[in-house]
């Protein structure tokens, strides 16, 4: 039992001491190792070759997704493309329907590949702008930016670009657009609920006598409109993302494509299966990059700058994830995982139940949906997987239950994304979090349940 002391140990440090501000990338590798000698594992050996090696193989797999992706990003902020979609919206929508308007905005972005971060930043100022406008409370922006970028862009809807729908299609053979029906439906139930939620509170609040507030030192960037880009040249590059992966992934590198056998040879020994998710995303977003640069090159300042910027965003993302997935595989090793295994996959004979709760329970540790996600996949992605093919269980609906499982418990308020949105925002845990909590946590918790629910009936 003293192994297992020791993995729970390190779990509940991981967390506060992430929460307390210590990076990760020191963390993983120390407190997986804390937990390898509580099991007696040889410290220097479990680091160099079980922790390294499994660090090393994620960013194989996963590096230029990270990098393309925070490229693309900081190409669509810096061309404008971004603040044109989201005043667009807000300018057909007007200004009675101000949160409406910005969980479009956010929600179309981050479908179209640009990240979390970038949208934050992007959608705040024309959302203080609408929220001031409308006499909606401001402490409702954090909660309205995170619904339309934390929740069902990001893990529900078949076709998003975001890692956490990219991180399952190695583990399950799938591609971003697994289970498009079953996703499409929790993705519209999240939605709904969390903006509903969100009206309300803004309609109490009015109904109390309170409106936008005084924010004396509220800083708002102006935005200047003089040089953003047509609405649809603007929204180019997120079609051409979605639709030419999705030609990719269903039609071009299918699993039985013929011309691609040279994979099962050295030195590749693989399948098109294993790859065709990776491969489509790859060119999708290169295609989309390229495109993006060419319409707007005038309107960068230093497309050198934007590229190098974009490049060195990626590095600490896909760099905390994979020390948390090296992490993960350093305590699949140990012989005391095999009763917390036995545990988690005894709660249910259902893989799509322990899946789920194993996901969502180490992204709420972690504080990070593509970080817990990846350590439960790393320590029983097969597990899940086989479990699934027994029981007659589609790997797609796996792959969808697992996305949205990772974006329900990553919101707690020690979560990164949460802290740097709220300090976007200039508003408090205190002021805020409560609308965050409700429409990035409790709703697509309740969401993952019915997502389990469709799946066991047999939902695509």
């Amino acid at each position: 039992m003293i192994g297992v002391f020791g993995i729970v140990l390190s779990l509940g440090l991981l967390m506060y001491l992430a929460y307390r501000g210590i990076s990760v990338l020191i963390l993983a590798p120390v407190l997986a190792l804390v937990a390898a000698a509580f099991s007696g594992m040889p410290i220097l050996a479990t680091f160099t070759h079980v922790f390294m090696p499994n660090l090393a193989n994620y960013l194989k797999l996963f590096f230029p997704v990270f990098l393309l992706g925070a490229i693309f990003g900081k190409v669509m902020e810096d061309s404008g493309s971004a603040k044109a979609i989201a005043q667009d919206i807000a300018s057909r929508l007007g200004k009675s329907r101000a949160i409406l308007a910005v969980v479009l905005s956010c929600a179309i972005l981050t479908y179209g590949g640009v990240s979390l971060f970038v949208v934050a930043f992007a959608v705040y100022p024309i959302a203080a702008h609408l929220f001031r406008e409308a006499g909606t409370p401001k402490f409702l922006i954090p909660g309205a930016i995170a619904l339309g970028s934390f929740t069902f862009t990001m893990t529900a809807l078949p076709g998003t670009p975001q890692i956490q729908n990219a991180i399952p299609m190695p583990f399950f053979k799938t591609t971003v657009y697994a289970a498009p029906v079953l996703g499409t439906l929790v993705g519209i139930v999240m939605f709904a609920a969390g903006t509903w939620w969100l009206m309300s509170r803004a309609k109490a609040a009015n109904d109390r006598g309170e409106f936008y507030g005084d924010h004396p030192n509220e800083v708002v960037k102006k935005f200047d409109n003089d040089n953003l880009p047509n609405i649809w040249l603007a929204l180019l590059p997120i079609g051409i993302v979605l639709v030419l992966n999705f030609i990719l992934s269903e039609y071009v590198l299918k699993a039985d494509a013929i011309g691609y056998e040279y994979l099962k040879a050295k030195p590749f020994e693989t399948n098109l299966g294993a790859v065709r998710g990776i491969w489509s995303l790859i060119i999708s977003l290169v295609v989309a990059l390229v495109i993006a640069l060419v319409i707007n090159w005038k309107r960068f300042v230093s497309v050198k700058d934007s590229v190098n910027t974009g490049i060195f965003g990626s590095m600490l993302p896909i760099l905390n994830t994979a020390s948390e997935v090296g992490y993960g595989n350093v305590v699949k090793t140990l012989g005391a995982f095999a009763i917390i295994q036995a545990a988690l996959l005894g709660i249910s004979d259902n893989p799509l139940i322990t899946a789920a709760i194993a996901t969502n329970v180490l992204a709420g540790i972690t504080g990070s949906a593509s970080g817990g996600m990846s350590i439960a996949l790393g320590a029983m992605g097969d597990t899940f997987y086989q479990a699934a093919l027994l029981q007659g269980i589609n790997p797609e609906v796996l792959h969808r239950v697992v996305a949205i499982a990772c974006g329900g418990l990553d919101s707690l308020p020690h979560n990164g994304a949460v802290i740097t949105l709220l300090g976007i925002t200039q508003l408090t845990h205190k002021q805020s979090y409560a609308d965050i909590g409700m429409v990035s946590v409790l709703i697509p918790v309740g969401c993952g349940v019915l997502a389990i629910i469709l799946g066991t009936l047999g939902v695509v």
